[in-house]
């Protein structure tokens, strides 16, 4: 089933697999500007990651004093959500644990995401709440896709990304498994700008750390059409397509991120994560700006 929330600019729809956004479009031309989630690339629209972001070594942590096994950003892209709340400009999803989601992740929690259009403007919050009677531990993100370029004739080397700050950028080092090598690279000196290409992704996404900037734009020269994110609330930001080309970009704005490659140990220990005690509750939100 189809949800949808909009007003005079944009129809905006979801689906309760996931709690997942499927569809930005504008109400003028009808333009879409989120990833349609062509499986010959890649099948997702804009998932949310929880209670990981990216992997854990050979998909495996410990909690608890007992091993698991997630795959790739967790268990909150995979499952259907309970629709709470709707009106004409807001809907809610749920995500509350379960015997299954029990065996794969030992915490008690409920999970609510909440998106909210309002002018040009869609926010997404996440609310985690601590339904358990111990601290829980996790980590919380986003991986909207946006369609890069937005029309035909263009390609993704016509756009570039815009900060809103000049920046001294240092890139989170990935390795071949996916995993954070202990060091961070010179990128960029004093710039707000990075032209886009396939050579960027080489090494998978370029991930950022506690940077100046509160947004992140996907625009073009060729025409005054953008798309950008407030991602304030979040100290880790990663920016990712395909190394081989596809017609999408992702803007991911985390709180955790991937294990570092030496790293093994039990989640309590994991730099990035969150905690909560019990009953505890924890929010965090992205804007989603289309012009």
């Amino acid at each position: 089933m189809k949800y949808i929330i909009e007003n005079d600019k944009l129809k905006v729809s979801f689906r309760a697999l996931g709690g997942e956004l499927t569809s930005i479009k504008s109400k003028k031309d009808d333009v879409e500007y989120l990833w349609n989630g062509n499986e010959t690339y890649w099948k997702y629209h804009a998932p949310v990651l929880f209670p990981i972001v990216g992997k854990v070594e050979n998909n495996e942590y410990i909690a608890e004093g007992k091993t698991y096994v997630l795959p790739q950003h967790g268990l909150g892209r995979l499952h259907e959500y309970e629709v709470i709340k709707e009106t004409p400009h807001c809907i809610s999803f749920k995500l509350t644990y379960n015997d299954e989601l029990l065996e794969i992740y030992p915490y008690k929690f409920t999970l609510v995401i909440t998106y909210t259009l309002k002018e040009d403007t869609i926010t997404v919050e996440y609310k985690v709440y601590n339904d358990d009677y111990k601290l829980m531990y996790f980590s919380i993100g986003g991986h909207p896709a946006f369609m890069c370029p937005l029309f035909e004739g263009e390609t993704f080397t016509d756009y570039y990304l815009k900060f809103d700050q000049k920046e001294d950028f240092k890139l989170m080092k990935i390795n071949s498994e996916g995993l954070f090598e202990r060091r961070e690279e010179d990128y960029l000196k004093n710039a707000d700008t990075i032209p886009l290409s396939l050579d960027l992704f080489k090494s998978d996404a370029l991930v950022f750390q506690n940077l100046k900037s509160s947004t992140i734009a996907i625009k073009t020269d060729k025409h005054s059409r953008s798309v950008t994110m407030d991602f304030s609330q979040f100290p880790y930001l990663g920016v990712w397509t395909m190394s081989t080309g596809a017609p999408f970009l992702c803007l991911e704005p985390w709180h955790g991120h991937a294990d570092y490659e030496d790293f093994s140990g039990d989640i309590s220990n994991k730099p990035g994560m969150l905690s909560l005690t019990p009953g505890q509750n924890f929010s965090c939100s992205y804007d989603i700006i289309i012009s």
